[in-house]
């Protein structure tokens, strides 16, 4: 059930997508007075799921969910119909107009796509707020994994600052770590003293190659006690903390509770911190099951920033330039060769995956906002076949004066289109390597 959920919303994202990306060229070019004769969500080779005409522009659903187009007349696009361009140029079509309109009928996707994402950001703010967990609210510190003890972690420490820059939220710990081009710098507090952690960009690159950064930092858990259900305990009360058993000290939840757990029908020594400055030391008998007979309290809350309509406006904007930046970032990494980052690009399997597992919407439009970014910045690309490729020789002739030949638009095109088809090739290969044989 969980993976048809994934499958729907992945859908229903992309047509999302493709459609307002599209819709941003198709209202371009009307503008103009440039004719559109094909308007497709999805591509449609030899046969489309659903069609009609209207005017002089065939509207359709294809089959092939890799994208959508718009048929541009006088246009060397993905659709090669170069006979067209033999014949002699009409007012109406896009060769026929100024190289700025041309220009701005090909950027229209990729600004409708960042608009789109803005809009779903401030309507995400304005209706659920901004809800995370606070950096500051880690009182315990944290663990990590074994990555992050090979970058000089160690479990229980509490991250100040990363570069000179505090981070306000958790989540965004990870990327400031790993979205770099030279070495980090990262304050931290262990037991009670300040040190300076220098990670060298060389350990950064290996554990992102190797992926080990999954899962590298929680929330260190302290065992906090809500409420006691067994007699035998009833020296504990509520909000007492439980900072040593036996000769176990300075451990977390899970460690203690093993502990625990591994002298059933015994009995443990605890040590507890009662109102912050009062320490009690108590003998507990542990049942066959091995349990103290206590609930445990956790102390972590997500906090949340509300948002009136004029405040979700720029909150939406920042969310989106934030995730503009953070992605462009990721993008220079991956083209450095060195870093072998083009390992982990993923393609349909990859996308899908990062959509919730059940049915939530606002983790659906977070998602979509996310990929909307992705879209847009990734046709922009001055890549052949893509709208940043257009765009370029376009913004050329702007620039000289002088257009390019059709003939080089022509090639250009296919060896773009070679290009991407290798491209969706690797990266769904990688999808099916690390996910079915891996």
């Amino acid at each position: 059930m969980e993976i048809f959920i994934k499958i729907i919303q992945f859908f229903l994202c992309f047509t999302i997508l493709v459609g307002i990306h599209e819709l941003g060229h198709f209202l371009m070019a009307r503008v103009f007075g440039i004719r559109v004769e094909k308007f497709y969500i999805f591509f449609d080779p030899w046969f489309s799921l659903f069609k009609f005409k209207r005017g002089d522009t065939e509207y359709g659903i294809g089959w092939l969910p890799m994208g959508g187009y718009v048929k541009i007349a006088g246009m060397i696009d993905e659709s090669m119909d170069t006979e067209q361009m033999k014949q002699p140029v009409r007012e109406d079509e896009f060769r026929a107009k100024p190289a700025w309109q041309r220009f701005l009928v090909m950027i229209a996707g990729v600004v409708m796509n960042v608009i789109l994402a803005v809009a779903i950001y401030v309507g995400i703010c304005y209706t659920w707020g901004d809800s995370y967990f606070a950096n500051e609210d880690a009182r315990w510190g944290y663990n990590f994994n074994e990555a992050g003890h090979t970058l000089g972690f160690r479990d229980g420490d509490r991250i100040l600052s990363i570069d000179g820059a505090q981070i306000d939220d958790y989540a965004k710990i990870v990327n400031a770590l790993l979205i770099t081009d030279g070495d980090r710098t990262v304050e931290i507090e262990r037991n009670g003293e300040r040190r300076t952690l220098v990670i060298p960009l060389e350990k950064l690159i290996d554990m992102r190659r190797e992926k080990g950064y999954e899962g590298m930092i929680a929330p260190r858990m302290p065992f906090l006690i809500d409420s006691v259900a067994a007699a035998s305990a009833a020296a504990l009360q509520h909000g007492d903390e439980v900072i040593g058993i036996d000769t176990l000290r300075g451990a977390d939840y899970t460690a203690y509770r093993n502990y625990i757990r591994s002298r059933a029908g015994d009995s443990v020594r605890l040590t507890v911190l009662r109102d912050e400055d009062m320490l009690l030391e108590m003998t507990l008998p542990v049942s066959a099951e091995g349990a103290l007979g206590v609930t445990v309290l956790s102390p972590f809350v997500m906090r949340t920033q509300h948002y009136t309509l004029a405040q979700a406006i720029p909150a939406g904007l920042r969310k989106a330039g934030h995730t503009i930046s953070s992605y462009w970032e990721q993008l220079k990494l991956i083209a450095k060769p060195k870093t072998k980052l083009y390992e982990e690009l993923g393609g349909f399997i990859a996308i899908g995956s990062i959509f919730p597992g059940e049915w939530n919407w606002q983790g659906f439009w977070m998602t979509a906002a996310f990929l909307s970014i992705i879209l847009a910045i990734m046709n922009i690309l001055p890549i052949p076949g893509l709208d940043g490729g257009h765009a370029i020789f376009t913004f050329w002739e702007m620039v000289t004066g002088r257009k390019v030949s059709d003939k080089v638009l022509e090639w250009a095109q296919y060896a773009g289109m070679i290009f991407l088809l290798a491209l969706l090739l690797y990266v769904n290969g990688n999808d099916i390597y690390r996910f079915f044989l891996k």
